[in-house]
């Protein structure tokens, strides 16, 4: 089916030591026979994400980007321990098949998964994937379902209650981004301390302490290929955290564009929110609070941190193109983007009641 998620031909300069990943999958699962044939999913600005291919036995590995990074960022094994964690509790997550912490094999830590064969929306639907504006709607919903369902999560049952750092993440997170994005600036990319300075003065306190995604998009999502409104699949858990649950859905707003959105935002636009039947941000957030009992009187705080952490992270990425650390030409105009996210940021402070 052309509906569901395929892998097209890795990057120029992406490549992975095609031996070295037999000997490695062969020694994991000792039955596998042939080689392999290895394609690369295009989406994702940050790890890179492989498609490992036995005949018909398919993989999925996952490994840090090339070229200088953090020395705290890309934690494949912590994301990997995080997942087979949440499993039993959380179905929506793809089994682990192995761990590697042998830079001997590819150079990094990485970690393989079952691959979920569905569909993934990412900017926009495939070709022949259609749906009515009120299933459009359903789907939707759905989705935001699965948010509320992680939030629900007993992280102590999953023994996943270590994983945070305790109360304070508000003020941890504001704290935090506002250091890496001095650390990321370049030259070219506002200051953004009028920003950062709003979002420390109106820090609330944490809402509460609960499993959080902190990606959570739907191209992260994998539907059911027979059943488009169902999931069977949440993806992509590294930054996976005890927190604060607002937080959580704060980060999920910075990519839900709407059809008539400012057209800069537009060109950031990575998932099919702007679609007639999608729910607006003012809707996601009704509807969020509704289903979940948590619930703020303002939420300007959380939509403006998630564009801030947003642009955070495309600074950081930015940085690495900039410096030449990666010649990515997809993060070119990353500068730009931070630009922009900064002017909406500010616009939003100017019309907040905070």
């Amino acid at each position: 089916m052309t509906q569901i998620d395929q892998a097209v031909d890795i990057r120029e300069g992406e490549e992975l030591d095609v031996a070295a990943v037999d000997r490695f999958m062969k020694q994991a699962i000792p039955d596998l026979e042939g080689s392999p044939s290895i394609k690369q999913y295009p989406g994702g600005a940050s790890n890179l994400t492989y498609q490992v291919d036995y005949g018909e036995r398919s993989y999925v590995l996952r490994r840090p980007p090339f070229g200088k990074i953090a020395k705290s960022a890309h934690d494949m094994l912590r994301e990997a321990r995080v997942m087979q964690a949440l499993k039993p509790v959380y179905p929506y997550v793809p089994n682990i098949v192995a761990t590697c912490d042998d830079h001997d094999v590819l150079g990094c830590d990485f970690y393989v998964m079952e691959r979920l064969k569905g569909i993934i929306l990412r900017q926009d639907f495939p070709g022949d994937f259609e749906l009515s504006e009120a299933d459009t709607r359903k789907l939707c919903l759905n989705v935001i379902d699965k948010l509320v369902d992680l939030h629900r999560v007993d992280a102590h049952a999953a023994g996943l209650d270590k994983l945070g750092k305790g109360a304070g993440y508000v003020q941890r997170q504001i704290g935090g981004w506002s250091d890496r994005f001095r650390k990321a600036r370049t030259d070219d990319v506002g200051d953004f301390e009028a920003v950062m300075g709003w979002l420390h003065d109106k820090m609330p306190e944490d809402i509460a302490q609960v499993v959080i995604h902190n990606d959570f998009r739907f191209d992260n999502v994998v539907l059911n290929p027979d059943n488009p409104f169902e999931v069977i699949g949440v993806l992509d858990w590294e930054m996976a955290t005890i927190g604060d649950p607002l937080m959580d859905l704060g980060n999920s707003l910075a990519y839900w564009i709407e059809a008539d959105d400012e057209g800069p935002f537009q060109m950031l636009r990575r998932q099919p929110t702007h679609r007639p039947g999608m729910l607006t941000r003012k809707e996601v957030v009704d509807y969020y609070m509704e289903r979940s009992g948590f619930r703020a009187d303002n939420f300007d705080f959380y939509e403006i941190y998630g564009l801030f952490r947003l642009a955070v992270i495309v600074q950081q990425i930015y940085y690495r193109y900039y410096h030449g650390q990666t010649s990515d030409k997809r993060f070119a105009a990353f500068g730009h983007a931070a630009n922009y996210l900064e002017k909406r940021c500010q616009r939003l402070i100017s019309e907040s009641t905070l």
